[in-house]
């Protein structure tokens, strides 16, 4: 039953996370890359941001969601160790790609609880340097 409970979940997340990934495209984020891992963490969503005067960010997403709200919302999930995972995913993948210290970089957060009509994304959630 444990293995059935834990493949539910997990296609409950995929399903988020392209819930997700629709938002931020409707929001002008192209998508470029979901679910990379690396260095034992995983990077939900890469997206890049383009700026009216054409600079780029490179954006990477943590998506949570939560069943229920009992214990905390989903953002409340995001802990320093988990920003910590995710920076460490993202430089790897900065570095496999060839644009460490060469691009602009933003970690963001998108949270989807169940009484929530919308995810709630948070731009800049956290720094790498925090």
């Amino acid at each position: 039953m444990a293995s059935t409970d834990a493949g539910s979940t997990r296609a409950r997340g995929r399903a988020v996370e392209q819930a997700v990934a629709e938002h931020l495209r409707a929001h002008g984020l192209e998508i470029i890359e979901a679910n990379f891992a690396g260095a034992g963490a995983e990077l939900d969503l890469v997206a890049r941001e383009y700026a009216p005067n054409g600079a780029v960010t490179y954006v990477f997403v943590e998506v949570r969601s939560r069943a229920c709200t009992e214990h905390g919302t989903a953002l409340e999930t995001i802990d320093r160790h988990k920003q910590r995972r995710v920076i460490r995913a993202a430089t790897t993948w900065l570095v496999a790609k060839g644009l460490w210290e060469r691009v602009e970089v933003r970690f963001d957060a998108v949270g989807v609880d169940p009484q929530s009509s919308a995810p709630t994304w948070i731009r800049n959630a956290f720094e790498a340097d925090g």
